[in-house]
């Protein structure tokens, strides 16, 4: 099993910067990807960005060039620096944990969430 926590939320003015953080523990066999979605009521959760095991990133395109996504080099915590803030950037932010066994998966772990609050 693998829990996961988040970080860092919070309320920002439109323009500003927020850095969430999330870290994974417990049984990890192999890593697929950590990554970040977001989700506003009444809305499916989305992709805002994502590293693979091996550091590839890929980015939401509303948030290129504003986000970034980084990871520790044991591979258990990620971040998320987020700049350039916009009201449209209001959501609660989950981090996700992909993880694979030799034989199976993937497996999908998710935490809490955390409110990111952007005003204008």
């Amino acid at each position: 099993q693998v829990q996961v926590v988040e970080s860092g939320g919070g309320l920002v003015q439109a323009g500003g910067s927020l850095r969430l953080s999330c870290a994974a523990s417990g049984t990890i066999f192999r890593l697929v990807a950590m990554g970040w979605y977001r989700q506003t009521p009444g809305k499916q959760r989305e992709l805002v960005a994502i590293i693979t095991s091996d550091g590839t990133t890929n980015y939401a395109d509303s948030v290129k060039a504003r986000f970034t996504i980084s990871r520790d080099n044991a591979n258990t915590s990620v971040h998320l620096q987020m700049d350039s803030l916009k009201p449209e950037d209001t959501a609660v932010y989950y981090c996700n944990v992909r993880t694979r066994t030799r034989w199976t998966g993937p497996y999908d772990y998710w935490g809490q969430g955390t409110q990111v609050t952007v005003s204008s």
